[in-house]
């Protein structure tokens, strides 16, 4: 099972404060770097000093970092048009030398958008571009290059597009998550790299990844080409009065997140993974770390949890 890091920027963070994170996975051997897209604070913070775009954030990583992977959980495809969202993508992806994983979703929080001027259509519509965006950009990256693209969509159309730039990578990977029961796993069997689920618990996990499986088969292709892997909230600390204050100092119930989450001594969330692992197939967690300033969480977990997941 690997390790991955994934945090919530709008929450309250300087692209200084991502690097900084960002670099010290890296130095401790975690597989990726994941944030959020979004461009307003959720819960009793200030936010400051605001929100930060997610590809903008990883322009700046693509070259602050070497090794580490960069994406999303998940790109909102309510922010942006398909065809521009593809070229930012593809230059991030060049420009990191190939270390780009993208995740997009249909856009959910409706208070973002009114507070910037963003239209948020009804759900149904939502999903409808969503599905659309999931076809126009992996279209326009397959695309051979000397080719052009064409889309006739109900929201977008694209007439010859020269589907141009190109990723570095033959094939950018692409997450699709959430907790729709039929359509939601029907796109995942047909573009999904990997297939996330934020902040559920064991039983419904394994219930939509069998969804998930099931599309597959329906349209022949084999489940076990989508990396199955799950979002925490984490509180990891060397003995009840450290969990505690990484519990309090996000402001979360320890009990709670020992239920929902990731909270624990290392042993104790060792097991739970375990559980998980056991009960889903999961092979990848994102550890959803609130609190950016403590970097010791980020090694703790490293050193601790991370070998004894290997294998």
């Amino acid at each position: 099972m690997e390790l991955r890091i994934f945090t919530e920027p709008q929450q309250g963070a300087s692209y200084d404060d991502l690097l900084r994170v960002a670099r010290a996975a890296e130095a401790a051997g975690y597989g990726a770097f994941f944030r959020s897209d979004h461009y307003l604070k959720m819960g009793p913070v200030d936010g400051l000093p605001g929100p930060t775009d997610p590809w903008i954030t990883f322009a700046g990583l693509a070259r602050d970092t070497t090794t580490i992977r960069l994406g999303t959980l998940m790109t909102a495809a309510t922010f942006r048009y398909p065809g521009p969202l593809a070229i930012s993508v593809a230059q991030v992806d060049q420009m990191s030398g190939g270390r780009v994983e993208f995740g997009l979703g249909a856009g959910w929080y409706e208070e973002e958008h009114t507070a910037y001027g963003i239209p948020f259509p009804s759900v149904r519509e939502r999903f409808d571009r969503y599905a659309e965006q999931l076809e126009i950009i992996t279209g326009l990256w397959a695309t051979p290059v000397g080719e052009d693209y064409t889309f006739q969509g109900d929201h977008y159309r694209l007439i010859d597009a020269p589907a141009l730039p190109k990723p570095a990578q033959e094939r950018v990977p692409v997450l699709i998550g959430g907790k729709g029961a039929k359509r939601t796993p029907a796109l995942a069997a047909k573009h999904a790299t990997e297939f996330n689920l934020p902040f559920v618990d064991v039983e419904f996990a394994a219930k939509q990844f069998a969804r998930v499986d099931q599309a597959c088969r329906d349209v022949g292709r084999d489940p076990a080409e989508i990396t199955r892997s799950a979002a925490l909230v984490a509180a990891i600390g060397r003995d009840d009065a450290e969990v505690a204050r990484r519990a309090a100092a996000i402001g979360r119930d320890v009990d709670e997140l020992k239920a929902n989450g990731l909270a624990g001594t290392p042993a104790e969330v060792v097991d739970r993974l375990g559980q998980w692992r056991e009960r889903t197939g999961v092979s990848r967690i994102y550890l959803q770390l609130l609190d950016l300033a403590d970097l010791d969480h980020l090694e703790l977990a490293a050193a601790e949890i991370a070998p004894q997941l290997k294998g």
